[in-house]
């Protein structure tokens, strides 16, 4: 979601590189290209910034000068429609400002530390190298290199690209930018809202309304493209990024390229990264069977079974030349001889592995507790009912099990 807020450069960390907070804030919040940075830009600088806001932080995609903009007409630019086949003089339509419900995420709340009155109270200052360089920002927003590393060590998701989206919008006219610009920033939707908000406007101000229908043909006739722009970035992003793509994001990325319009270039960048996606699951499928087949080795049933629950992939399969030799090492080490938490253990271990239908136990210890946990368990072990005597219950419902 686009936004705009002030943003204060704090440090020049590299050539190419400037960090910022938002305007009154304590620390640094994040990172922004120098080609951003208008000429004479010096530290301390306060400037307004058009942001998109994502799942993966706040990206800058475009800085002026506070006092640039605080001289700028409140009107935005009026776009004339040409050849719309309507018999109206002056039909126009420009983008409403958008307005403002409440104070931005980042750029206009007060941090925390700046809080006296709150339900908590004021918080200690944090300092920096504590913090790992920053928030969400930090190193993952230099484009030229790959993600960092966040304070605790674990990898960041590196910056979303608008190469494509920022080509796009260059090679466009006047009438289709600004139309464009809203497709990228929720489609035709948010077209179909920028049209009611102006002609809101125009109405409390006498102006005829924009011809809503010439509108929503130019939109129509650039979504393709847009999507297609919007795509491209995100493919882009998970090449760059190679193995450090966490791998939900790069499946995310290849089933969206079903739903686009690809070109030539399109396509090539689809089948590398549906290549890279089989690498990487076959892999983890290869080294969580290496797993399993390692435990049984070493004799150690109960981790054979919880890491053969935990597939890397929803669709991933025991092969099924190993799934009988675990069920078969399950059952012969629950035996009526077995230590009654050891036998648990064999038992909430199995309960949880795809191959539990398959167990069959050897025998129960004859321990109260054990032999109700042997009851309650008998729908998933049927081979538990026959060693209890019970009649075999029917297989309980399909667990779904929701992956984080």
């Amino acid at each position: 979601m686009a936004n705009r807020i002030d943003i204060q450069l704090t440090s020049r960390l590299a050539d190419d590189l400037w960090s910022w907070r938002a305007a009154g804030a304590r620390e640094p919040k994040g990172t922004v290209s120098t080609t951003l940075v208008p000429a004479g830009a010096k530290e301390g600088d306060v400037l307004r910034a058009e942001i998109e806001r994502s799942l993966d932080g706040i990206e800058v995609t475009s800085l002026t000068s506070a006092l640039a903009t605080k001289t700028r007409p409140e009107k935005a630019q009026t776009i004339e429609l040409l050849g719309s086949g309507r018999q109206q003089a002056g039909v126009s339509w420009s983008l409403a400002p958008k307005s403002k419900k409440g104070p931005g995420r980042d750029g206009d709340r007060p941090g925390r530390g700046d809080r006296k009155d709150g339900p908590r109270g004021a918080r200690p200052e944090r300092s920096q190298a504590g913090r790992g360089g920053g928030e969400r920002g930090g190193a993952r927003n230099v484009r030229s290199g790959g993600p960092g590393r966040d304070g605790r060590g674990r990898p960041q998701a590196p910056t979303q690209s608008t190469d494509y989206r920022n080509a796009l919008l260059a090679s466009l006219d006047s009438a289709q930018l600004a139309i464009a610009e809203q497709l990228l920033r929720g489609g035709i939707p948010a077209v179909r809202q920028a049209i009611q908000e102006q002609n809101a406007q125009a109405k409390a101000e006498g102006r005829p309304a924009a011809a809503e229908d010439a509108i929503m043909t130019i939109a129509e006739g650039l979504l393709p493209q847009t999507t297609l722009a919007t795509w491209k970035d995100r493919a882009h992003t998970a090449q760059v990024a190679g193995k450090e793509t966490r791998l939900r994001d790069l499946r995310a990325v290849v089933t969206a390229s079903r739903s686009v319009s690809l070109d030539d270039e399109g396509r090539a960048m689809a089948k590398a990264l549906n290549e890279a996606l089989e690498q990487r699951v076959n892999g983890l499928s290869e080294e969580w069977v290496g797993r399993i087949t390692a435990a049984l080795d070493e004799g150690k049933v109960v981790d054979a079974l919880r890491i053969a629950s935990r597939s890397p992939e929803h669709s991933t399969r025991i092969p099924a030349d190993l799934a009988p030799k675990l069920a078969t090492a399950a059952g012969e080490a629950m035996t009526a001889e077995t230590d009654p938490r050891e036998w648990m253990a064999l038992l909430d271990a199995v309960v949880e592995c795809p191959v539990r239908r398959n167990v069959k136990p050897v025998g129960i210890p004859a321990e109260a507790d054990v032999e109700i946990a042997a009851r309650n368990a008998a729908g998933l072990v049927p081979a538990l009912a026959t060693l209890l005597g019970l009649r075999i219950p029917p297989p309980p419902p399909r667990r779904v099990i929701h992956r984080a």
